[in-house]
């Protein structure tokens, strides 16, 4: 990390993240609650019974991101979204202003973090305004400095999604966070593809952000199925963001890369168990491995032994169970004679091992 550069960080809402913490899940409500409260409040009920901890809002307008205008270039080309009118897909996707405390009350009755990205410095002061416990910057406004900087001044931890971004241009999100304030930060490695397929998920860059730039990295993720959140929590991502739907049915705007909340809890669980299967890096007996170690070889007695008989391969033999001495002493206990009689299946011991054998 670089001088100056911004801390990471190492909490939200007063859960840890990152180093011996499992991975933060995030349910991402995006435009599926179709324009109806009802449904953006059932989508957080899912989110809830779905094993997330945070659930996370988009704050802004069609207006705010671009010009309710049908020139060229306004009109998407292809895509899940293709001919569509940019202002027509955000209008219809917006979460209204007026939802978002009553959306986040509920959250937080539950126990669940609530926090949004902002897309213009006005939506910023109002989810202060909401004491946020933090700020997500989206892929497309990773380029917007001054949103950024504004963000940073309120000192909260600030998580910027790296979607079709260099390291250069992450280099340059992370100087204007450093520049307008003293806000931790977090990077969530993201492919903008709607829906991303497997191989361009490429998430090899988890370690190399986190190496890169010194920071916590996260996944925020649009491909389908779990596979995908669960493989980068082994990379070593400390936050899933996911977005939630309540039927693939219904036809939400964002729904063709969405889960349902069935496959939401299965991508929880399993996210968590790759975290804890991660363990510690040191070899060591675990205690599951304990009783194990009884069933390793062993030497025995495979043939009843007189006492003053010389050891030989059709007498001794390293078998199951681990009870006698180790079978890299087979050599050695091959020159010796046994010290009293032994009978057939007795774990050889020192005690049952005599002096060398006459040649």
């Amino acid at each position: 990390m670089t001088a100056g550069a911004p801390a990471p960080v190492s909490a939200l809402g007063g859960r840890p993240v990152g180093a011996g913490a499992p991975p933060l899940i995030v349910a991402e409500l995006s435009g599926n609650h179709g324009g109806a409260f009802a449904r953006a409040r059932a989508l957080i009920d899912a989110a809830h019974a779905a094993g997330a901890d945070a659930i996370k809002l988009q704050t802004y307008t069609a207006d705010s991101l671009t010009l309710d205008h049908d020139g060229p270039g306004f009109r998407l080309a292809g895509g899940l979204w293709a001919g569509r009118r940019l202002h027509e897909l955000y209008r219809e996707a917006a979460t209204p202003w007026a939802w978002h405390a009553p959306l986040f009350a509920h959250a937080r009755s539950l126990g669940l973090l609530a926090f949004s990205a902002p897309f213009d410095e006005a939506a910023v002061a109002q989810l202060e305004q909401l004491e946020v416990p933090a700020f997500k910057i989206a892929s497309f406004e990773l380029t917007e400095p001054a949103l950024i900087a504004r963000a940073a001044r309120s000192g909260r931890p600030v998580i910027l999604s790296t979607g079709m971004a260099s390291l250069g241009e992450i280099e340059t999100g992370l100087a204007a966070l450093a520049a307008g304030g003293p806000a931790p930060a977090l990077l969530l490695h993201c492919t903008s593809g709607y829906p991303t397929p497997p191989e361009d998920c490429d998430l090899n860059r988890i370690p190399t952000l986190a190496r890169a730039f010194g920071l916590p990295v996260g996944l925020s993720d649009h491909s389908l199925g779990i596979a995908v959140p669960v493989a980068a929590v082994a990379l070593g991502a400390v936050m899933i963001e996911k977005h939630l739907v309540l039927s693939h049915d219904a036809g939400d705007v964002d729904a063709a890369f969405s889960l349902d909340p069935a496959q939401f809890r299965a991508m929880a669980e399993a996210c968590r168990t790759a975290w804890r299967a991660l363990g510690s890096a040191t070899v060591a007996v675990r205690p599951s491995e304990q009783g194990s170690r009884l069933y390793r070889r062993s030497l025995y007695a495979v043939a009843d032994i007189p006492a003053g008989d010389r050891f030989r391969p059709e007498t001794v033999r390293a078998i199951r169970p681990g009870h006698g001495l180790a079978p890299d002493l087979l050599p050695l206990v091959l020159t010796r004679c046994a010290a009293v009689a032994i009978p057939r299946g007795t774990p050889l011991t020192w005690d049952l091992i005599g002096g060398p054998a006459r040649q």
